[in-house]
């Protein structure tokens, strides 16, 4: 009866948790907005000073130098004086687990991952949960997309894109099944645990790991050209992968991982594929450029993993794999990734305090992640017939010490930045009597 009553307070805590929802979804752009005189970072490495940014509709229909154009006085319903502010598309979050897990130690909130090996059919959309509590805290630094991807088993599945102010999923919508997520078998193994590692082996089983993963995407292969086959829903799910409707994102690390995940692409067929992870990319960059595959390279503000790695080789890989021509944006799995999500800006903001022009690195969460997940006729740069995803920030919103947003706007829409955070920050400003 004891321990009845300990897992009866433990799931009233969690539902008076996950029941505190965030802000309520913004109504659809009514009035014509058009924010002046800020700077205006497009995301393709281009800056308006005193810009003239306006939309409606949901959608930008001007982006111009606002001392080079006549407008009328009601041209737009509403504006904003953007004088000493700096405007921003909204910044895209890759390979994220947003919406699928609540509470990591409470195992009937987390979502992110399905039981078993190949899973090319297991749609993590369906799993998403757009008014996740978690979800309302990144986006006071600009984070307004996310890719909502599935984890473990070595196919787990497809990835979906959304924006991040929805009612539901069917609402957040902006990509459905943009891609499939494979965990390519590693070269090596360690040994022990977290807390008292061992050696690092060879994995003795990699070449049949990679037999087995090729055996599966023969079999998909040969399935879908058979006209009279029995429908298999498994082996159907792969078809985006060869027609080009998908992209194949494959999570490696190794050099040797990165170049045969390449070879392996090329051999059967896959027309498009981007690299997750990608530490010892910058090794491998010639082959990636030459094959025109993307990079979305894991969280950079970490410690190196080989003790003869340079000391700061995660802050310039960015820079080392752009300067070769490869196409990179900025992801931040790994531990408590739902919460670190928030720090994606700061991501960018120290590429460039390491080798990257300031504009190049904002591309790195704006207009290459939005090349990369195939959705850049949509959003990632502040251009004309563009989604009106973006926002206004007082400062430099690579750096945390200025990333401070006044406005956000995902498709038009004017959403709030409250937080739970935020609302504890006034309650107990009021209570110690400060402004």
């Amino acid at each position: 009866m004891k321990h009845k009553n300990i897992y009866l307070l433990l799931l009233v805590f969690t539902i008076s948790i996950i029941s505190q929802a965030q802000q309520t979804p913004a109504a659809v752009q009514s009035k014509s907005v058009l924010i002046l005189n800020a700077t205006a970072h497009l995301g393709n490495g281009e800056i308006i000073e005193n810009s003239a940014i306006g939309f409606v509709n949901g959608k930008i229909n001007l982006v111009a130098n606002a001392q080079l154009i006549r407008l009328a006085k009601d041209a737009y319903d509403i504006t904003i004086d953007g004088s000493g502010k700096h405007v921003y598309p909204g910044f895209i979050a890759p390979n994220s687990t947003l919406g699928l897990v609540e509470i990591d130690a409470v195992k009937s909130s987390d979502d992110e991952g399905e039981i078993g090996i190949m899973k090319p059919h297991i749609r993590s959309i369906i799993a998403y949960t757009a008014d996740s509590k978690v979800i309302e805290t990144v986006r006071p630094n600009g984070i307004l997309m996310a890719q909502i991807t599935p984890r473990e088993g070595r196919i787990a599945g497809s990835s979906s894109i959304v924006q991040l102010d929805a009612w539901h999923w069917q609402d957040a919508l902006i990509k459905e099944n943009d891609g499939i997520h494979i965990n390519f078998p590693s070269t090596f193994k360690r040994t022990g645990s977290w807390f008292e590692p061992g050696n690092i082996e060879a994995n003795k089983d990699y070449s049949k790991q990679i037999s087995e993963l090729t055996a599966f995407f023969s079999d998909a292969k040969a399935y879908l050209a058979d006209q009279s086959k029995e429908r298999n829903l498994v082996l159907e799910s792969t078809k985006g992968l060869f027609d080009g409707s998908q992209t194949l994102f494959v999570n490696a690390n190794e050099e040797k991982q990165i170049t045969d995940a390449v070879q392996f692409a090329k051999q059967n067929g896959i027309k498009k594929m981007v690299i997750v992870g990608g530490y010892e990319a910058y090794k491998t960059a010639e082959l990636l450029q030459k094959n025109n595959v993307g990079v979305l390279l894991r969280r950079v503000h970490e410690m190196p993993e080989n003790e003869d790695d340079d000391i700061d080789l995660p802050y310039k890989s960015a820079k080392l794999l752009t300067d070769k021509g490869v196409l990179v944006g900025l992801e931040n799995s790994g531990s408590h990734e739902r919460m670190n999500t928030r720090n994606l800006p700061f991501l960018a903001g120290t590429c460039a305090a390491y080798g990257m022009e300031k504009e190049q690195a904002l591309k790195l969460i704006t207009s290459n992640t939005a090349k990369i997940l195939g959705i850049e006729a949509q959003c990632g740069t502040l251009e004309e017939g563009k989604d009106a995803t973006l926002f206004i920030s007082e400062g430099d919103a690579l750096d945390m010490r200025t990333n401070k947003l006044t406005n956000a706007f995902i498709q038009g829409r004017m959403i709030s930045l409250e937080t739970h955070q935020t609302k504890l920050n006034e309650r107990y400003k009021t209570k110690y009597n400060q402004k």
